[in-house]
């Protein structure tokens, strides 16, 4: 038994939390450092700092789907608690509900379309490490 510390565990970073972290920021999954979006939902095909291909990830339905199920927990459920919305008139709910929804659905869309295309880029990169890793099989 000797006195020396185990050797420190080289911890391989988490590339599925990078990944989802940079797409939340809108920036590009590779580096973190380049613009994801060219306007406000069109991916910029190559990234301008690293150059990585982000025009292989296809976020094209995922973002819409997680955006309205993330406002309708949100937003939506919760709403449903507050008496206002059973008591008042229907033309003031839906005056005042419909608009903070319709922001807050354009708000998250972008962040949560990057979110989509960060795990995709995680999972692409895992799934080419992978490859490697793996010996040919004999022929």
């Amino acid at each position: 038994m000797s006195d020396d510390p185990a050797p420190a565990a080289t911890a391989e970073p988490n590339r599925f939390l990078e990944g989802f972290i940079r797409g939340l920021k809108r920036r590009c999954p590779n580096c973190g450092e380049g613009a994801l979006y060219t306007g406000y939902l069109t991916v910029q095909p190559t990234c301008p700092v690293c150059g990585n291909d982000n025009s292989q990830y296809r976020a094209d339905d995922a973002g819409p789907y997680f955006t309205i199920l993330l406002v309708g927990h949100i937003a939506v459920g919760p709403m449903l608690f507050f008496p206002f919305i059973w008591k008042a008139p229907i033309a003031l709910v839906l005056g005042t509900t419909l608009p903070v929804l319709l922001v807050l659905t354009l708000v998250l869309l972008p962040v949560v379309k990057g979110a989509v295309i960060g795990v995709q880029w995680a999972l692409a990169s895992r799934k080419a490490a992978l490859a490697v890793q793996e010996p040919a099989p004999p022929v």
